[in-house]
């Protein structure tokens, strides 16, 4: 069996040390004290009201915010991200 040398795996540890904070940090699910899906979209049509036309597209962002597409009633694309907890648009 070889030996691997100490050179070899600095930079295996820098790599490490990179990537395993954002593998912390990234969020596969919305936390369990997040709003219902239902509810947020409920509250997205409710605030813009006439401004909107019809939504895209939801999807989870796995930097923690749900993102959302939709059109205005003029036809124009519009995203926004969203805090599951509370619903509100992120900024």
């Amino acid at each position: 069996m070889e030996r691997i040398e100490p050179m070899m795996l600095r930079p295996l540890a820098a790599l490490a040390l990179i990537v395993a904070p954002a593998a912390v940090m990234a969020q596969d699910a919305p936390p369990a004290n997040s709003m219902p899906l239902s509810e947020i979209l409920a509250k997205v049509e409710a605030d813009l009201g006439a401004d909107l036309g019809h939504i895209d597209e939801v999807d989870w962002d796995d930097d923690g915010y749900y993102q959302i597409e939709y059109h205005d009633a003029n036809g124009r694309e519009v995203e926004m991200r969203l805090d599951p907890a509370t619903g509100e648009e992120m900024r």
